[in-house]
């Protein structure tokens, strides 16, 4: 039996559910996950093993009209994984609502050469009867060589697009370990997991004026314990204060889930600090930009 392998991407407007979907892909959660849009915001790379190949997904932030540096930036790294790979997973939502895929996304589909799955997700949200008329645009919409209706949160659907991606990736190596998931290191899921706190504790623009830096990631000798010191970063001394909360309660809070959900990330106890600083406008500022690691890959 022969092997199989490539890099497939994850493309879609924000919160399509194109991280929900890469976990329940590799059955293990790398991606963070939150109900507002905009949440992810680097592209990440996912490892599938199966007995007959290793599938490469990369998940990528969604795809809007940037507004500010930030935006370009994060937009600039969805579209940069469309030439990369060997298949494209395009998701969309079933909800009637405004275009079915963002004319930028759709402009540079027109441009690649690898085949173009559609997969219309949420779909245990919807009666059967109305996901035709979904479907029936997406096939006017452009030449998608499947469109799959899925849900990444139930699994319906995903063993089909399993056996489709199997039908279009070539043969070729094990590109990674068979123990691999990620080439995340645990420092930036760290990050990841406290910025997926921010944005289920707090609300309006708080959650999209944060970046997390981890400062200090340090395994303990003489304890089964990681002491881990991060900070959050806001632009304005408002924000600050709410992230704090009255007498630190709502830090406090943030620090406690993210600790609960780092631990079984890293196999041990955790020692979590966390600090508040504010830099003005660091969404639109380069120099921030790539201190946060915004600007091209990790």
């Amino acid at each position: 039996m022969s092997y199989q392998s490539g890099f497939v991407s994850l493309v879609g407007a924000p919160n399509v559910g194109k991280s929900t979907l890469l976990n329940a892909l590799l059955g293990q959660k790398i991606s963070i996950i939150s109900p507002k849009p905009q949440t992810t915001r680097h592209r990440l790379l996912g490892v599938k093993h199966a007995d007959w190949g290793q599938v490469i997904f990369l998940d990528t932030p969604g795809i809007f009209a940037p507004a500010s540096l930030l935006d370009k930036s994060l937009v600039q790294a969805a579209l940069g994984t469309l030439r990369e790979v060997n298949l494209i997973l395009v998701l969309v939502e079933p909800f009637p609502k405004g275009d079915l895929l963002p004319d930028l996304l759709l402009d540079h589909l027109k441009t690649v050469t690898a085949p173009v799955f559609l997969l219309i997700n949420k779909v245990d949200r919807i009666k059967k009867k109305d996901l035709l008329p979904r479907i029936e645009a997406g096939a006017r919409l452009f030449h998608f060589k499947e469109i799959i209706p899925i849900s990444a949160l139930s699994g319906d659907g995903l063993d089909l697009l399993e056996t489709k991606i199997r039908e279009v990736l070539p043969e070729g190596p094990a590109y990674f370990p068979e123990d691999m998931i990620t080439d995340l290191p645990e420092q930036f899921l760290v990050e990841e997991l406290i910025r997926e706190k921010v944005f289920r504790l707090t609300s309006e623009e708080v959650p999209y004026a944060v970046a997390v830096t981890v400062d200090s990631f340090r395994r303990r000798e003489d304890k089964p314990i990681i002491h881990i010191q991060a900070t959050i970063h806001v632009e304005r001394d408002s924000q600050k204060g709410i992230l704090i909360g009255k007498g630190g309660g709502l830090l406090k809070k943030i620090g406690q889930s993210a600790r609960e959900s780092i631990e079984p990330l890293v196999g041990s106890q955790v020692f979590l600090e966390l600090w508040v600083r504010v830099e003005k406008n660091w969404r639109k500022n380069p120099k921030f930009i790539r201190q946060f690691g915004y600007e091209g890959e990790r």
